[in-house]
């Protein structure tokens, strides 16, 4: 028989009162399940007229401040966030039928904590975040592997490679967080948490 919990869902939901922890107990499960990158995410921003754009990211970081990506600031998404400092991401892992849906209010990460990110990767990616012009138009690929080259003759000690000043990282931090449940039929179920004034947690169910 499917377990349930006090709110008649599944038994994965649990009964937290906080969604960082249980993001936290999903996100465990999809590194079970996930063939590639159960990191990946969704992220969805709009520039000064409105128009929307999405693309994957990779999720580097969370705790209770928020959720923590890296690109390059002067790319389309960093632009648009520094017009419109409020994203959206959506986790979908496919393998366990679940989704997960947040939306907040996007701010930088402090340059320390993007300064031990940046010297962790390995030392093409931290060439890669100076050669390349992040989202402008390439007049040939050649362009590319000359900048990265350039960049590599530059930088030649892979022990020690500053972090460029438009490569960043950008925290978003949560209004809501809904967490979904593939169901038969598509009934599918869905939890809402909401942050109220006080920085607590409101839980509410949503109909599929």
């Amino acid at each position: 028989m499917n377990q349930k919990n006090s709110l008649g869902l599944n038994s994965c939901f649990l009964d937290l009162e906080d969604p960082i922890q249980l993001f936290h107990e999903w996100m465990e499960e999809a590194k079970k399940t996930e063939p590639n990158d159960p990191n990946a995410v969704s992220l969805a921003t709009s520039n000064k007229k409105n128009i929307p754009s999405v693309r994957m990211v990779l999720l580097k970081d969370f705790n209770q401040n928020g959720f923590v990506f890296y690109t390059n600031l002067n790319s389309q998404k960093g632009n648009e966030l520094k017009t419109n400092p409020y994203a959206a991401m959506c986790f979908h892992w496919k393998s366990l039928l679940r989704q997960i849906r947040i939306v907040g209010k996007i701010s930088l990460v402090a340059d320390k904590v993007a300064d031990e990110y940046y010297s962790s990767r390995e030392y093409d990616s931290r060439i890669g975040a100076w050669a390349s012009n992040q989202s402008e138009e390439l007049k040939t690929r050649d362009q590319l592997i000359q900048s990265i080259q350039g960049f590599k003759k530059k930088f030649n000690d892979k022990k020690n490679v500053p972090r460029p000043s438009h490569w960043s990282g950008w925290n978003l931090s949560p209004d809501s967080i809904e967490f979904w449940l593939d169901g038969d039929n598509r009934i599918h179920e869905r939890l809402k948490y909401t942050k109220n004034s006080h920085g607590g947690w409101k839980k509410s169910l949503l109909s599929p």
